[in-house]
């Protein structure tokens, strides 16, 4: 079989080499061109994931939660670990805190801007659970949770995750709201709400996961 494999491969080089990609048409650029019209917002990403491919992005959401739901359904019946794994020198804490405030700053621009520039919801929720990763590393896992309960951070998530689903829902249906001017911070309809959320649902989400292996596991 090894042989098939050598010749597959050397046919496929030849190929790349042979035949060039064919040239982007004006037909093929054109589609930015209409999602930005259709959705009102100049990210054209996010108009695809928050309004063409909706359907896409509501279970991608729901299987986040239910990831996170099973890392703790699986890790419940474990013994939470003696040891907690955390940086102890000064240096390495400020700059971890450092480091954490300026992702949690470019989760908040990739949220509120994710319809007017490359982000989106899905990348400011990673920079918010950096943030919070950071932040773990760096202090009492008691004074976390601590912290997770008085705001009530799972509820949080879950209304996130409930309010996102109903309005993708609404507009799946066809009731949306005003474009407004595209490139404008309110525009887009409905989008940069969906963003928003979920960014608070991804960024609560990984706090919840980040308890979690803290707990048992001792470390990230």
């Amino acid at each position: 079989m090894k042989w098939i494999y050598l010749v597959v491969g050397i046919a496929l080089y030849i190929k790349m080499l042979v035949f060039p990609n064919p040239a982007a048409d004006t037909a093929e650029l054109s589609v930015i061109e209409v999602v930005v019209q259709d959705t009102g917002v100049s990210n054209a990403v996010s108009g695809i994931i928050f309004r063409n491919r909706l359907y896409d992005t509501i279970f991608e959401v729901v299987v986040f939660t239910l990831a996170i739901m099973g890392a703790r359904f699986l890790l419940a019946n474990e013994q939470p670990s003696c040891t907690i794994y955390q940086f102890t020198d000064h240096p390495s804490i400020e700059l971890a805190r450092l480091g954490a405030t300026i992702a949690a700053l470019v989760g908040i621009e990739l949220a509120i801007r994710g319809h007017l520039s490359p982000g989106g919801g899905f990348a400011a929720g990673v920079a918010g659970g950096t943030a919070i990763g950071l932040v773990a590393i760096t202090s009492s896992p008691k004074w976390m949770e601590g912290i997770y309960k008085r705001w009530g951070a799972a509820i949080w998530e879950k209304i996130a995750v409930l309010v996102f689903i109903i309005l993708a829902v609404v507009t799946l249906i066809g009731f949306e709201l005003p474009h407004g001017q595209v490139g404008s911070l309110v525009s887009g309809g409905w989008i940069p709400v969906l963003n928003i959320l979920v960014a608070i649902k991804v960024a609560l989400g990984s706090w919840a996961a980040i308890l979690t292996f803290i707990r048992y596991r001792g470390l990230l």
